[in-house]
């Protein structure tokens, strides 16, 4: 009965509405949660459909948050439910917003946002249950600040980078075309220049030659960027990308000896020959399922430039000579960068001899998109559920992470004590504190004398202060001491790392979230969160690794994606032998015998050990 009314009496937030999202809001609204937010930015496309259950055909271009919340208000409208169409990553939501749930669900597909959640969460000390899913596995993971390991205590796979070379002078694959239009030319256009994470770069030197005339071309293309919206942008971005720079490679012979040589395409030689897929140009953008023409590609290639160079007007037009610069980036469910990106690449395949692919099958590739499967995510939802009851009580030595992996020899459902917090992990493994500050007259030297020497005790320490961007102060530079905070980028829920320079006994890293103050700072304009007498941690000593005979153990991976997973967060979470798991553990059981009224006691058995979570038939 317990869990039941902490449930009722707790206000909690769901991040993500998705395939995961729409199961996990149906639990926590038939549990009977007080209060559920939910966030999303997306909005519902028709590939959702089939998993997504909360949305129909007619929610098709409509919010995640908001549908998901008209949908689930109907299982329970005791409930309150509030619905932001926004990026968790918005100033809106800051640490202090953070701080007002009991606790916080991520039901995400991309690293970057829960890397965000996890670091927002352990800032505001707020309990997250981390769930995720690909294809038929799963995995739940409670991460509660100093009792779990956290969302980045173990590492995370590097993302697939390709050779730039191969990318940009000799694809031979459908996948090297896409990533060139994703993170190349939409970007040279539209974007921020070149996206390093999609490439590498080990072999820079090795092609020297080859990589001064890729810089060049790239110049050229910055300079045709300047033409958004002429009527003569269309004919120079195509003859420069898909003739000239062709050319040019067919002129290094040597490679092409053992490779057929691409051939280059005429502007409007092909558009000449494109005029009935222009006369059914609807017909062919909402095909998504066919492998286009040549000429349907130049058609969609044509009709997204004009859709995209409007968005980039209208965003000059909007700053208002601010000097922003206008970005568009790549969003698998951004119909105008896909369309763009589709049509580019199976362009270029073209050029190559290389097969071209459907709309769908490039949306699939370019968002790095894995099956997802419907029990999947329902199975993983009602394990983030049972995982909270343990998290309201307070029982965090009883929650487990638990693996859903139906291929196993041994079981469906398999899970291992919470793992402790990784001393050396860079997010968790270090002193949090926050700190109020009056950003119109706080300077770096008030940081950095009032707070970090007097209230944190660093004294005549050497240290060094630094952000996202690099170093703002150290014993070497001290040019921005005189300077505001808020002249230095900092803003509210800004993150700042102390580091400690002593060779002996130097503190842990310390991580300062930045608060605007919520009333004048009368004497100074800097403030800490924390009574006084702080005592950081000292730095625990590195005890060298113990002799293995030439053998190294490795711990187990963890971070399944749920849906659409970047490769940086793709694999699944096993643990290294689930078949080894000792089957004479006591099972544990959720028994309901008939759907409980809103009062009905909730029973949860659990066994001292652990193991698995056996749901019976009956």
């Amino acid at each position: 009965m317990f869990p039941l009314i902490k449930a009722k009496q707790s206000r909690v937030l769901m991040v993500g509405a998705g395939g995961i999202g729409c199961e996990l809001l149906k639990n926590l609204v038939l549990t009977g949660f007080e209060e559920v937010h939910i966030v999303d930015l997306d909005t519902i496309d028709l590939s959702n459909l089939n998993r997504q259950f909360l949305f129909r055909h007619e929610h098709i271009k409509k919010s995640k948050a908001l549908v998901a919340k008209e949908a689930a208000q109907r299982f329970n409208p005791a409930v309150k439910l509030v619905a932001h169409h926004a990026n968790i990553k918005d100033p809106q939501f800051s640490i202090e917003w953070f701080s007002g749930f009991k606790i916080v669900f991520n039901a995400l597909d991309n690293l970057d946002a829960r890397r965000h959640v996890n670091k927002m969460c352990l800032a505001a000390d707020v309990p997250l249950i981390e769930s995720g899913t690909t294809g038929f596995n799963g995995q739940v993971q409670v991460i509660k600040k100093g009792v779990t390991a956290c969302y980045d205590c173990a590492p995370k796979e590097t993302p697939k980078t390709f050779p730039v070379c191969t990318i940009r002078s000799t694809p031979s694959q459908p996948i090297h075309c896409i990533v060139w239009g994703k993170s190349y030319l939409l970007n040279e256009i539209f974007g921020m220049s070149e996206d390093e994470s999609a490439f590498d770069h080990s072999t820079d030197a090795d092609n020297a030659k080859e990589i001064e005339e890729l810089k060049r071309e790239s110049e050229a293309l910055r300079k045709i960027r300047q033409s958004v919206g002429t009527p003569e942008f269309h004919e120079m971005l195509f003859n420069k990308v898909f003739n000239t720079d062709i050319v040019r490679l067919r002129s290094m012979e040597d490679m092409w000896k053992t490779r057929k040589p691409p051939e280059p395409l005429e502007y409007r030689t092909l558009l000449q020959k494109a005029a009935k897929p222009l006369a059914a140009k609807e017909a062919v953008l909402q095909d998504g399922q066919k492998v286009w023409s040549l000429e349907e590609n130049l058609v969609v290639f044509n009709d997204s430039l004009d859709r995209l160079s409007k968005r980039v007007l209208d965003m000059k037009a909007a700053q208002n000579g601010s000097g922003e610069e206008a970005i568009i980036t790549f969003d698998k469910d951004d119909e105008d960068t896909l369309d763009f990106v589709a049509a580019s690449a199976n362009i270029r395949s073209t050029i190559f001899g290389i097969d071209r692919k459907s709309k769908f099958d490039i949306k699939q590739m370019a968002g790095n998109i894995i099956p997802a499967i419907a029990t999947t995510n329902a199975i993983v939802a009602g394990l983030c559920v049972l995982e909270s009851f343990k998290v309201l009580r307070g029982e965090y030595d009883q929650a487990r992470e638990v693996f859903l992996t139906p291929f196993s020899t041994a079981r469906l459902l398999a899970s291992d004590k919470s793992r402790e917090p990784n001393p050396d992990c860079p997010v968790c493994g270090v002193f949090q504190t926050r700190v109020y500050v009056d950003l119109s007259r706080a300077t770096l030297n008030d940081l950095v004398e009032d707070f970090l020497k007097l209230q944190l005790g660093y004294g005549e320490k050497e240290i060094s202060v630094s952000n996202e961007v690099g170093i703002l102060y150290d014993p070497d530079e001290t040019d921005n001491l005189s300077k505001k905070l808020s002249d230095l980028g900092i803003k509210p829920d800004s993150f700042l790392t102390i580091t400690d320079e002593d060779d002996e006994d130097p503190y842990v890293n310390v991580v300062i979230a930045i608060q605007e103050a919520k009333e004048p700072l009368a004497d100074k304009p800097i403030k800490g969160a924390l009574s006084e007498g702080v005592k950081i941690p000292i730095k625990p000593k590195k005890t060298p690794a113990p002799e293995t005979n030439g053998q190294s153990s490795r711990a187990p991976k963890h971070g399944i994606d749920s849906e659409a997973a970047k490769p940086a967060d793709a694999t699944p979470a096993k643990r290294p032998h689930p078949e080894s798991i000792d089957d004479s553990l006591s099972a544990k059981k959720a028994r309901i015998a008939a759907a409980p009224k809103a009062d009905d006691e909730v029973i949860l058995v659990e066994s001292e050990a652990g193991g698995a979570i056996v749901i019976d038939d009956d």
